[in-house]
């Protein structure tokens, strides 16, 4: 007797479960990418506890005869592909035809389907992979696939299912990346009752991103577009400013098929290089399309993994694309600026203090103003803001003037600032140029956060972080040496020996940045010239943190030990905080900001600026539904 025997279908339909349908997601998954190919418009998803309990998948899509829907549900019966020589030019997300038998396999199965011509619909019910019962029934146009007690026959594979709400998260993942593929499609995906996703299906990624992740986020995008002999690249790609914990924000569409690639998400990481900390990633939507020949899907069961034909093509390609689209191409702020997440208002109570009013009779009063008047005007923001300081006088005491007919308001000095002179006409010149779309700045918070405004909202800007871009940014640009000073007295700096040689190895990139050194001695160098921009006493800490940053770096490159070198020289050499600026140079900033390559962050990663739109501050204030 042969030992050796053909495996039964209901057995081999619920081996293959275990590569399709790993979970309820991938269930989810391979039910609506049927409808997608079916040419739906609208598809709606409905689940229970994750998914284990219930699932439900309706379109409108061309639907299916009784004769199709009956061979549907047999192993490898697909409409998508005729034989081995379609698989190079597979156009549709589904070929293989083994979704629906592996499903019906491992679920009590429901599939209810009508063809526009027809008067009745098919209904057809499997329990476990068991006989199908097939009979007609009235329905809408399109197909409803209900799948109810997954993986009930199979009680190991189910028992290794996560709780009902990671499993519900990952269906709500699966969801939002095949919604942003097909923006066209109207999606709406009902959890436990509630609805959690509804997108408008009018072709529009950026209304679809808006639906998903909210108005912060689709404001906080920026698009990228790259049109190439045999590629096209489009999509958003978050602010720099804006990071996630995770890849999983990162959607990729390769001929409108959601996968998973390493040189695309490579291609990211590097553009992002140096703009962004190494805990975060951009939130991303890329659509990719190339010729259909010269990929391979065949190659995942899920069909979430593919092989390009020149991989270092697509990601060059990639990389590009993405570095054009962080670029800065025009000096607008207000592009630049990401939005506050999730901002909240912390409300405290403090005693209320007004200026009092001085009576007419008050020599006092009057000798005070003569003394402002023939004041000379303040120099910093700090005597603007303290020259014209009076007693204040409490709430009530100011409730009793009112009620004694005295009036608050006098004729006070103009008070100056630092930048224009009387403070009134700083004021008409900043809302000038707040109506005319420019950002302005009006003071410093802690001397370390410029305040700006424009018409849209008010900005925040870290000084520190601004300056330190728009150094970077300069010093990158110089291709040749870093200008550099020297030195009236050489300083001779001792090293220890890892030190020493890291300095003996790269002392042609310390030149270029400006440090001129030579041996003086067993582990010495003499220190003969400092970079323009470096205060002389803090040199030695310069290089002493770019050498730790060497230590800290493995298996670099030239370009990569320079870009280090330049963070550090920028960060030393930048505005700190705790430096009082004045309005001048809190517009310099503000203006050199814009016109930087890279204005997001801060060549560590740190946001620059920060944005509170108008109807962020209202929500702030609860000025809702007024």
């Amino acid at each position: 007797m042969s030992k050796i025997h053909v495996l039964d279908n209901n057995t081999i339909n619920k081996i293959a479960a275990g590569e399709v349908v790993e979970r309820p997601a991938s269930a989810i998954k391979e039910l609506i990418e049927n409808a997608m190919d079916a040419g739906a418009s609208r598809i709606e998803i409905e689940i229970m506890a994750g998914g284990t309990s219930f699932m439900r998948v309706t379109d409108n899509g061309k639907g299916m005869s009784a004769e199709d829907a009956q061979l549907a549900i047999l192993r490898h019966a697909t409409s998508k592909i005729r034989d081995a020589h379609d698989l190079s030019m597979i156009g549709t997300l589904g070929f293989r035809g083994e979704a629906l038998p592996t499903i019906a396999s491992v679920s009590r199965f429901s599939l209810l389907t009508r063809e526009p011509k027809a008067d009745l619909g098919t209904r057809i019910d499997i329990r476990g992979g068991n006989k199908p019962g097939i009979t007609e029934a009235g329905c809408a146009l399109g197909t409803t696939i209900t799948v109810e007690d997954l993986f009930f026959n199979t009680p190991a594979r189910k028992k290794f299912l996560k709780t009902t709400h990671t499993e519900g998260s990952k269906i709500n993942d699966f969801i939002v990346k095949l919604a942003l593929a097909r923006p066209n499609i109207e999606f709406r995906f009902i959890n436990n009752n509630k609805t959690a996703i509804v997108t408008p299906g009018n072709g529009s990624l950026l209304d679809t991103i808006r639906a998903i992740y909210g108005k912060q986020t689709a404001e906080s995008v920026l698009p990228l577009y790259l049109e190439g002999e045999s590629i096209s690249i489009s999509g958003f790609i978050t602010k720099p400013s804006m990071l996630k914990s995770s890849r999983a924000w990162q959607t990729l569409i390769v001929n409108g098929r959601i996968i998973q690639n390493r040189a695309i998400s490579k291609a990211i990481d590097n553009a992002y290089r140096s703009l962004i900390p190494k805990s975060g990633f951009p939130l991303a939507v890329l659509l990719v399309k190339v010729p259909q020949h010269t990929i391979d899907v065949n190659v995942h069961p899920q069909k979430n993994e593919l092989k390009f034909e020149d991989e270092s093509r697509i990601f060059k390609a990639v990389y590009k694309a993405v570095l054009d689209a962080i670029r800065s191409i025009r000096p607008d702020l207000h592009a630049i600026a990401s939005a506050v997440e999730k901002p909240m208002s912390h409300v405290t109570t403090e005693p209320m203090r007004f200026m009092p009013a001085s009576s007419p009779n008050n020599d006092q009063g009057v000798a005070h103003r003569e003394s402002l008047y023939n004041a000379k005007p303040p120099q910093t923001i700090y005597e603007a803001v303290h020259a014209n300081a009076v007693p204040a006088m409490h709430f009530m005491e100011t409730q009793e003037e009112i009620r004694h007919g005295q009036t608050i308001r006098e004729s006070n000095p103009p008070i100056y600032s630092v930048a224009t002179g009387p403070m009134e006409e700083s004021c008409e010149s900043t809302i000038l140029l707040a109506s005319e779309g420019n950002i302005v700045p009006i003071g410093q918070v802690d001397l370390t956060y410029i305040i700006a405004q424009d018409a849209k909202g008010l900005y925040i800007i870290d000084q520190h972080a601004a300056h330190e871009r728009i150094l970077f940014d300069k010093l990158s640009a110089m291709a040749d040496r870093i200008p550099s000073q020297q030195l009236l007295v050489h300083l001779v700096l001792h090293f220890d020996s890892r030190d020493a040689q890291l300095i003996a190895a790269n002392k042609d990139i310390f030149e270029r940045l400006g440090f001129q050194m030579e041996a003086s001695g067993n582990e010495e160098y003499r220190l003969m010239e400092v970079p323009a921009d470096i205060p002389n006493d803090e040199a030695e800490d310069v290089i002493r943190e770019i050498l730790a940053s060497l230590h800290d770096m493995h298996e670099t490159s030239a370009k990569e030990i320079r870009q280090a070198c330049l963070a550090t020289t920028a960060c030393r050499a930048a505005i700190k905080a705790g430096e009082e600026l004045s309005m001048r140079q809190m517009q310099i900033i503000l203006e050199e900001l814009s016109h930087t390559t890279f204005p997001y962050t801060c060549p560590h990663g740190r946001p620059t600026i920060l944005k509170f739109s108008t109807d962020e501050l209202a929500k702030m204030f609860k000025r809702t539904g007024f």
